[in-house]
């Protein structure tokens, strides 16, 4: 397990320093000119050209890459923000709790519903409950996330006022009813997530329920919630456990426009404003991040294969 691990750990290396070349190359195409943000519409050429200057911008692409790919892999830099000035580690620790925590609740909503309502499609299957669900998921995975979040804004911000339409309190400040700030964004980014989810976990249900050692148990004479839970679902897991951990990681990284529509001071939002200010340093170090948090997600399903299959041997 340990030499697996380790292994798979030295083979993503190349992996990241990669996705940094592609981060690299992708911000530096945006259109724009840093330096003639932070110099202002009225600077003048010259001024322009001697904060670029400054900025090392007009030194040679491969150097800038080598430069920053130095401080990223050998030193654990991300760099200082250009229009703040700030380090952009720095910047995005200061963003990651509203964004985490948005990720965490679309998770755990996308997990509570997903899980048992594929169960249930699948054991009443082709029963009207089997219809009705799977034709709500198909609607779930159409609606787009931001404008289930507009809807759920005006049903339950402003015609019943049960939660907060925007904004966001950190658990330091609000305790546990900080909570209620993310409950509208974490179903708006859920709900997709909980259908794809939903819809996975009842294909693969399917296809156990009609396994030799289910039948098996059920002649045994087990209960029907025994065999269900503690027979078919372990194996049926296999799947969508691949699936729980891409939309983990997904929720990570697709809360900017959720972060948008409510108002959350999260990544999402510093990497929109980023843009806008062509701040290549915090827009390269958001990138880089997501991608590791996928490239750990994937690591980690991996590693979950064998606890939901003793079969598995990590070698």
């Amino acid at each position: 397990m340990n030499r697996y691990l380790v292994r798979r750990l030295v083979s993503l290396l190349p992996l990241v320093f990669l996705i940094a070349l592609i981060a690299f190359t992708l911000v530096r195409l945006t259109p724009g000119d840093p330096a003639a943000v932070v110099a202002g519409p009225d600077a003048t050429p010259e001024e322009v050209a001697r904060i670029r200057a400054s900025m090392g911008l007009d030194d040679p692409i491969p150097l800038q890459f080598l430069r920053w790919a130095g401080q990223v892999f050998l030193q654990g830099n991300l760099g200082n923000s250009i229009v703040q000035g700030q380090p952009v580690l720095e910047m995005i620790l200061q963003r990651a709790q509203p964004t985490l925590l948005l990720a965490a609740v679309g998770g755990f909503l996308s997990i509570l519903m997903g899980i048992p309502l594929g169960v249930i499609a699948a054991v009443k299957h082709n029963s009207w409950f089997d219809r009705t669900l799977m034709s709500l998921a198909i609607v779930g995975l159409s609606i787009p996330n931001f404008w289930l979040g507009v809807l759920l804004v005006m049903a339950l911000s402003i015609y019943f006022p049960l939660f907060p339409p925007s904004g966001f309190v950190s658990i330091q400040n609000g305790g546990f009813s900080a909570l209620r700030y993310l409950i509208l964004p974490g179903i708006a980014i859920g709900a997709s997530n909980a259908a794809f989810l939903a819809r996975m976990v009842r294909s693969s249900m399917l296809d156990v329920l009609n396994q030799d050692y289910v039948r098996t148990a059920r002649s045994k004479g087990l209960g029907e919630r025994r065999v269900i839970y503690s027979h078919a679902l372990r194996n049926a897991m296999i799947a969508p456990l691949t699936v729980i951990g891409l939309l983990i990681a997904n929720l990570t990284s697709g809360t900017v426009i959720i972060e948008i529509v409510f108002n959350v001071p999260g990544a999402g939002r510093l990497l929109i404003n980023s843009v806008a200010r062509r701040d290549y340093p915090v827009m390269q170090g958001i990138i880089l991040i997501t991608a590791l948090i996928y490239i750990f997600a994937n690591l980690i399903v991996d590693l979950f294969y064998g606890v939901l299959d003793p079969r598995v041997r990590y070698e």
